[in-house]
């Protein structure tokens, strides 16, 4: 973990390091933090079914150092609830929810790289069904994620800073108990899709 901590450390540093010297040769630069490269967004998840419900919301507020990189904090809650998991008539309701922090570099302006580190806290309840002979239990359990991928952004312009999104990643980590891999601890596809709002944007400001 310590490791991962530091590489991201690492990168961070590398691209803001090069983005400070771009930005020394631009009026850009002048003024230092800027309020109008501020940022909102997140994504929301949505999944119904007979058997299967899940709700997701995963905000994140954020700041534009140059028109090639963006950072921002995050949060993550994650609902799922399940019937008939093991048998006929019982379930299984899942909550996961923690902090997180993610890096996109924009190599060109409508395609982005992405990596985010998130801590996570499950608990995940299991309502056995009537004289089953199971017996009700309650776990939890906590997971760090690496998800590095990359992702689309519609819409997206020198002018134009509101976006909406989709982004493929994976847990790099591979912890056994993250949200992001299955039973075998093998890292499955992550699909996200949201919207990115600008603050305080002014008409024909270029980043």
């Amino acid at each position: 973990m310590k490791k991962v901590m530091l590489v991201l450390v690492f990168i961070s540093g590398v691209f803001i390091a090069n983005a400070q010297d771009e930005d020394l040769n631009s009026e850009e630069k002048k003024g230092g933090f800027k309020k109008e490269n501020l940022f909102v967004g997140g994504d929301l998840t949505l999944g119904f079914s007979n058997l299967y419900t899940a709700v997701g919301l995963s905000p994140y507020f954020g700041y534009s150092v140059n028109k090639y990189l963006d950072v921002a904090v995050s949060a993550n809650f994650n609902y799922t609830s399940q019937r008939d998991y093991f048998i006929y008539g019982d379930k299984v309701r899942q909550t996961v929810y923690g902090p997180g922090a993610f890096v996109r570099v924009y190599p060109v302006r409508f395609i982005f790289a992405q990596a985010q580190f998130e801590h996570n806290f499950i608990q995940v309840k299991y309502l056995p069904a009537e004289n089953s002979g199971y017996l009700p239990s309650t776990d939890h359990v906590d997971a760090s994620s690496f998800l590095v991928g990359a992702g689309w952004a519609g819409g997206r312009s020198e002018f134009n800073k509101s976006f909406y999104y989709i982004s493929v990643s994976w847990d790099l980590l591979h912890n056994k108990n993250s949200p992001y891999v299955d039973g075998l601890a093998r890292s499955i596809p992550i699909f996200r899709a949201g919207y990115n709002i600008a603050l305080f944007q002014g008409g024909g400001r270029k980043r």
